[in-house]
């Protein structure tokens, strides 16, 4: 495996990480105001994610920042291309951030009520957003010769795009109620479990379509091989599983098998793709590749000797950070 591989697989490895970490989190921020009632229930789910939601963060930055000094012909062309869609990402981030640490701040319901909706906004809008982002990019945009994409907004919405934003907020929601099953006050236990199990098979029914019609792409052509298929197949069994653990209580299993999940499907999108990184739709041959796209070797080189070093560093703080924040919300002491 040459360096430009290896950074590929870092960046899908990268957003593996941010997806399973951050999708608990926009799933519970999906659910916070039409399932909590009371501003102490309300109080108690968000307490359940208060303390790791901005570290989680942390995998969407190194993301970020791997394509954009290992592939920067790729960042380029991916924040000028989906340039607004990236902007409502970042909008529904900071709303949804601000909201969870300013929401109890003031007791005024007006000003709890408001922050709720946002939160919800927030979360909902990233997450959707980001399905249609994975789903453009495996589809295909109009990039010319030069790699420059030539669509505009509304190229990024059509029905392969609407059905993979459905999926992730399918899959979100649910991943949200069985992390609430396990770190939740009382009553988010009992939603967030309820949750799980009602959404659970429409996000099965829904991954499923949207494997079946990614494999069927014109621009999925040629690619789909036994990988792809393994990945979609495990994708689709470790959720029956996840509800087969909730069913019998094993939540904590259950949002393993979630997280298992997430990964697989993460991996099938990466696979499809490889060797490109963006595909397009104007003419196969512009398409951005893992080579035309990727930095010097010199460049590659160093990074993957900082990866070496700052990787174990996030993996050693956010295993501490969940050992620490291990235990379900204690309702009698709520910061959010």
């Amino acid at each position: 495996m040459g360096l430009r591989e290896l950074w590929f697989v870092l960046v899908g490895i990268l957003f593996t990480g941010y997806f399973i970490l951050e999708g608990f989190d926009y799933g519970v921020g999906m659910m916070h105001p039409w399932l909590h009632r009371t501003d102490r229930q309300r109080r108690a789910s968000l307490s359940a994610i208060g303390p790791i939601w901005s570290a989680n963060e942390v995998w969407l930055v190194a993301a970020a920042g791997s394509l954009f000094a290992a592939f920067p012909n790729w960042y380029a062309t991916l924040f000028s291309g989906f340039y607004l869609a990236l902007v409502f990402i970042l909008l529904g981030l900071i709303v949804r951030g601000v909201g969870i640490e300013y929401r109890s701040q003031d007791p005024d319901p007006r000003w709890r009520s408001t922050w709720d909706w946002l939160i919800f906004a927030g979360s909902l809008l990233v997450t959707a957003l980001w399905g249609m982002a994975f789903a453009n990019v495996v589809r295909g945009v109009p990039i010319d010769r030069q790699m420059i994409y030539v669509g505009h907004f509304g190229t990024l919405f059509n029905g392969f795009s609407l059905w993979a934003a459905l999926t992730f907020v399918l899959m979100f929601l649910v991943q949200g109620g069985l992390y609430l099953g396990i770190k939740g006050g009382a009553y988010s236990r009992d939603v967030g479990r309820k949750v799980a199990q009602k959404i659970g098979w429409m996000a099965t029914v829904a991954l499923s379509v949207w494997f079946v019609w990614m494999d069927h792409l014109p621009s999925a052509s040629d690619h789909v091989d036994d990988l792809v298929v393994m990945g979609q197949i495990l994708a689709v069994a470790a959720m029956l599983g996840a509800r087969i653990a909730a069913y019998f209580t094993k939540h904590g299993w259950a949002l393993l098998f979630f997280s298992l999940t997430i990964a697989a499907t993460t991996f099938s999108l990466f696979r499809i793709l490889f060797p490109r990184v963006m595909v397009s739709s104007l003419n196969p041959a512009w398409s951005l590749t893992i080579y035309n796209a990727s930095s010097t070797t010199y460049t590659l080189d160093i990074m993957s000797v900082t990866a070496i070093i700052v990787l174990p560093i996030i993996l050693g703080y956010q295993t501490w950070l969940y050992w620490i924040f291990r235990r379900p919300v204690n309702e009698e002491e709520m910061r959010y």
